[in-house]
């Protein structure tokens, strides 16, 4: 099947490829023209002036439409209706490799589909148009359809009326156990309970489907789920990054992100107080740990370090994610010259650093400033403190007032005067140890924080040649790239007012890069393939009417990200039964015109979570400090640092979520960056799904999934009936359907070849059904209970359970 799927695919990429025939129709300038000439010819005819040749003393400019149509003495590189005449045609057609262009040397020529797509432009006129994604999206009308019964809501007639136009029609639906098994990992990231499966399936009313929905939206593991993409996003990880790499406390930012979530805060509140949250009005310490969003910038005390260098790192790491997270633009390239295919400068980079430059953190080995947080019964604890302190010190006070002013021969004090209390020294002597105390008790946990510098200390922002913070030019001034909209009126030239910027309804890619996340998540594949690049660089929508809906959709929602996540998954084009045929997997190999469901593998923390979910062992403790589950000790170190192996941690922390374990950048936890988890040292705007035979090794072998195999054996050794009827069962509780005939005829062979096996090496049986996850029960089979994690074994390593259907 791999190798069918292969020859399939690439015959259909070739005869797309294929031919140079005339185009026909109107040549569209962002989806025709301006990917040739972003590929072959802006590295020297575009935005970059370094770079810039020919044309002249400023050089040839082709993304720019004066500079492309101007006299160049005699001749222009576009003339309007006259390809024949057009420098930049005779350039990429002639044989002379003097004139050849692109050069020889610098890439290859351009096809004849390409040469043809170029001619067939110029002489439609060669309109130019502002790169598309630059440009508000304007809330298109929804679209007519002929079969007007599939949809079932607007996502759906923009999805039909393309299939329509292709002369494709949709799938039927997702049988009821594949869809809540889909939905429910998508949602919260845990398969359904066999119960849950059994009450959906018999559930026939029309509203069911949206019922468990909202359910699970308001499950606490939704929080746990979508905030594991945003740390991806915000680069989280316990440990400080460079070669020693070592330990830091930012956890309460993790359960910040986890929480928002989980109260569906609107993404534009979400946005402010992560990126400025110190800036509002009295922030709250919420709102204060939210900024710690880019104080999971990496830090570096090695011994002769430089601190300036490494703050001044951290800020350049600040303006490239910012700029990736909300608005997919790859700002990278212009902190050492001005970029080569968008139109974004270095003074602008600059412009952007200096907004960001301007807070106190200094790469400092104590991350200050640091924000201290208490827990609950520590804050009651403090304030029972502080009462009895203010109360002891109101009774010494006025003991001391009694003594100033009772009269020398007054045998008693009246009935108005305060009595004293009985033993000033023991009073006194409790009141310093409660202050001590008080002054003593640690928080219960710290986070790092940004906060702005004072006027009076407010740092110079330059342009640095190259990127060298050394190598000053010009200073600049706090800023936005012109190829954008302005700040908002009445906005600060700071963090908030970028903040606002960002979130504005004017702003052209917010609001598209986050409804396209959110697309890729559920359906596998952007609107826009590459979500991390918008840009010229970038793959053109595409259903790019659609993208813009969902744009304006998500603005009109007051950015409401449950209510668009319902949106998607109540979708008939989600609700799709996944099966593909020859000629859908012909025709759309990447289901980008999604006329099947979605299918594809499961992130790597959903699988572990599965794994121990279905297994009984799985923890839904909430929040708290990272946890240490069981990995392989190997005896190595981190380079100028610790060693990387660890104390497994103890009770329920040992089965707690993988959005918990300790992610510690120099050593990622082996079996989920196995299955492309990132190491967090920059912002990951989308993971990469391989498939390597580590990948089935690490569900073979690990010790985690041993223990969930031999955790699942006991629950099939539990169930009641046949030896058939506990394998179903083990089935069911992994894959969520009833298994087949044939399915059910296999695992009772396992479980019986591997019992006659077990049989004659009893100890091998012991340890394999009790190494690691502990003793067996009293009068329990040893050797059954081997065979049964065998089969356990093989059920949790099943496509089907590492596939999203």
């Amino acid at each position: 099947m791999r190798y069918t799927f292969a020859i399939v695919f690439l015959v259909s990429t070739v005869q797309r490829l294929a031919g140079a025939a005339e185009p026909s129709g109107r040549i569209d300038f962002n989806r025709d023209i301006r990917p040739i000439l972003s590929n072959a010819c802006l590295k020297c005819h575009g935005p970059d002036p370094a770079e810039r040749q020919g044309g002249g003393a400023d050089g040839l400019r082709l993304d720019d439409e004066a500079s492309a149509l101007a006299d160049l003495g005699g001749y222009a590189a576009v003339v309007r209706g006259q390809a024949a005449d057009s420098e930049v045609i005779r350039r990429v057609t002639t044989d002379d490799s003097d004139l050849l262009m692109p050069p020889p040397a610098s890439g290859p020529r351009l096809t004849q589909q390409e040469i043809a797509l170029l001619k067939t432009w110029i002489e439609q006129g060669a309109p130019f148009a502002r790169h598309w994604s630059y440009v508000v999206p304007v809330r298109p009308a929804v679209p007519e359809v002929q079969h007007k019964a599939w949809p079932r809501n607007d996502v759906d007639r923009f999805l039909l009326a393309r299939l329509e136009r292709e002369g494709l029609t949709p799938s039927p639906g997702a049988d009821r156990a594949a869809l809540i098994r889909r939905v429910t990992l998508d949602v919260i990231g845990l398969p359904p309970t066999i119960d849950q499966v059994e009450r959906f399936v018999a559930d026939d009313r029309p509203e069911a489907y949206e019922q468990l929905v909202d359910r699970l939206l308001a499950d606490p593991a939704y929080g746990e789920h979508w905030a594991r993409m945003w740390l991806d996003l915000a680069r989280y990880a316990d440990s400080a990054g460079y070669a020693d790499d070592p330990p830091r406390t930012i956890w309460a930012y993790r359960d910040y992100v986890i929480r928002s979530f989980n109260e569906n805060k609107p993404f534009d509140q979400f946005t402010i107080e992560q990126l400025a949250g110190d800036l509002l009005p009295d922030p709250t310490d919420e709102q204060l740990i939210a900024t710690a969003f880019h104080r999971n910038t990496l830090t570096n005390n090695e011994g002769g370090t430089n601190d300036e260098e490494f703050r001044n790192v951290a800020i350049v790491d600040r303006v490239n994610t910012t700029l990736a997270v909300w608005m997919g633009t790859t700002m990278a390239c212009a902190q050492c010259h001005t970029h080569k295919y968008d139109p974004l400068s270095q003074v602008e980079y600059f412009q952007l650093f200096a907004l960001l430059n301007q807070t106190e953190d200094a790469d400092r080995g104590d991350e200050q400033p640091l924000l201290s947080l208490w827990s609950d019964q520590q804050e009651q604890q403090k304030a029972d403190w502080q009462a009895e302190i203010e109360r002891l010190e109101q009774a010494l006070s006025t003991s001391a007032l009694v003594s100033e002013t009772e009269p020398a021969n007054s045998e008693q004090p009246s009935a108005e005067t305060p009595k004293p209390i009985e033993d000033l020294t023991a009073a006194r002597e409790r009141l310093e140890r409660l202050k001590k105390q008080l002054a003593e008790i640690k928080p219960h946990t710290t986070v790092p924080i940004i906060r702005e510098l004072p006027a009076e200390r407010r740092r110079q922002t330059n342009v640095q040649h190259r990127g060298n913070f050394l190598d000053l030019g010009p200073e600049v001034e706090p800023g936005v790239p012109a190829a954008f909209h302005p700040l908002p009126p009445n906005a600060s030239a700071d963090r908030l007012g970028l903040a606002h910027w960002l979130v504005d309804h004017n702003n052209p890619l917010t609001a598209r890069v986050v409804a396209n996340r959110y697309w890729e998540e559920l359906f596998g594949v952007g609107i826009v393939r590459t979500s991390e690049e918008f840009g010229s660089q970038g793959d053109l929508p595409n259903h790019p009417e659609l993208l813009d809906w969902l744009a304006t959709e998500l603005i009109r929602q007051k950015w409401d990200l449950k209510q668009f996540v319902k949106l998607l998954v109540t979708s008939a084009a989600y609700r799709q039964s996944s099966r593909v045929t020859p000629e859908l997997l012909e025709r759309d190999p990447d289901n980008t015109l999604l006329a099947r469901g979605p299918r594809f593998r499961l992130p790597s923390e959903v699988i572990r979570d599965q794994a121990l979910a279905v297994s009984g062992l799985l923890s839904r403790k909430l929040y708290g400090p990272p946890v240490k589950p069981p990995q392989p000790a190997l005896g190595l170190s981190a380079a100028f640092g610790s060693g990387i192996d660890w104390k497994t941690s103890e009770g329920e922390d040992r089965y707690r979520r993988g959005l918990y374990t300790t992610w510690r950048r120099s050593n990622p936890y082996p079996s989920m960056a196995a299955f492309d988890a990132p190491n967090r040292e920059v912002c990951t705007l989308r993971r990469d799904r391989t498939n390597t035979p580590l990948q089935a090794l690490v569900t073979l072998n690990d010790p985690v999934y041993i223990e969930a195999a031999q955790s699942l054996a006991r629950q099939m050794a539990a169930a009641e009936g046949t030896v058939g009827d506990r394998a179903a069962y083990g089935f069911r509780r992994c894959v969520a359907r009833v298994p087949g005939d044939a399915e059910r005829s296999r695992l009772v062979q396992l479980f019986e070849a591997a019992r006659e096996h077990f049989a004659q090496v009893p100890d091998r049986a012991a340890q394999f059904a009790t190494d690691p996850l502990g003793p067996l029960a009293d009068g329990a089979d040893p050797i059954e209970l081997a065979a049964w994690t065998m089969v356990g074994n093989v059920l949790l390593n099943l496509d089907e359970m590492l596939m999203k259907k």
